[in-house]
């Protein structure tokens, strides 16, 4: 067997936060199949736990795959499966709102995708870059790319939590894709808004530079938590390291993420 050119450490870390009393956030970490997600559900007991297990549990089956394209039709099998199981329970529940929101990373070789639906984000850090991979999913950013409102008005938009895509929500699953080549020393955060409403981009970037990938989980979670955690919150953060440089002490390349072509991309 070839061995694989990446390697990966991974952390997470969940919690249900100061306000809440059930956490309705869902995690994978299965590194084994290139698989990382969070999902976020909505809906209470019953409808929002229920739709983000259901999408964790669904692509957990996805396996081994043999080449990215293949992992990324696996992947959104799974999620279109759970998508239909998420609406069945709708039903049963004389059309409650169930759903959830998903982020996930998805890497096979050296290539890596980010697929989502929602205001769950993932960010990257790279050679000292820290950039927002994903594109909130929300009434707000929408008026935001059209010019109708400014971002000054955005920070205090009466509907800025509004979210206009999730899975189980629609007819269909609503996704969309950035994909490219992985760096050296590549680290990936994904995590529910929970995380985002109390700790500011510099903050996230500071514990990816100077912590492990379950360190920096911890202290994301604890530093939420202080500050009210109004929401469930997860994180998960994983560290790509190139198996060959990490071998001859080779330090991470100092470039930003930029898309690629080695995987079908729907944005």
């Amino acid at each position: 067997m070839i061995e694989a050119p990446f390697l990966f450490e991974t952390g997470a870390a969940s919690d249900t936060g100061r306000v809440r009393n059930h956490n309705e956030d869902s995690f994978l970490t299965q590194p084994e199949s290139g698989v990382w997600l969070v999902a976020d559900g909505m809906g209470g007991h019953q409808a929002g736990d229920f739709a983000s297990r259901t999408i964790a549990e669904s692509v957990a089956s996805v396996g081994r795959p043999a080449s990215a394209p293949d992992l990324q039709a696996r992947f959104l099998d799974r999620v279109a499966r759970a998508h239909a199981i998420i609406q069945d329970q709708s039903r049963r529940l004389n059309g409650a709102t169930v759903g959830a929101t998903l982020v996930a990373l998805l890497t096979y070789d050296r290539h890596f995708a980010c697929i989502w639906s929602g205001d769950s984000r993932i960010y990257l850090l790279r050679g000292g870059q820290f950039q927002q991979v994903t594109t909130d999913h929300t009434e707000v950013n929408e008026l935001l790319r059209q010019g109708a409102i400014s971002a000054e008005q955005a920070a205090s938009w009466p509907r800025r939590n509004v979210i206009t895509r999730a899975i189980g929500v629609h007819d269909r699953p609503m996704t969309d894709e950035i994909a490219g080549a992985l760096a050296h020393g590549d680290t990936f955060l994904l995590c529910s808004d929970g995380l985002t409403e109390h700790v500011e981009d510099r903050e996230m970037a500071e514990a990816l530079s100077t912590m492990a990938p379950q360190q920096a989980c911890d202290a994301l979670v604890q530093t939420t938590l202080a500050r009210g955690a109004k929401d469930n919150v997860t994180v998960v953060v994983v560290r790509a390291m190139d198996r060959q440089a990490a071998a001859l002490g080779a330090q991470p390349q100092g470039h930003r993420a930029s898309g690629g072509d080695e995987w079908h991309v729907d944005a």
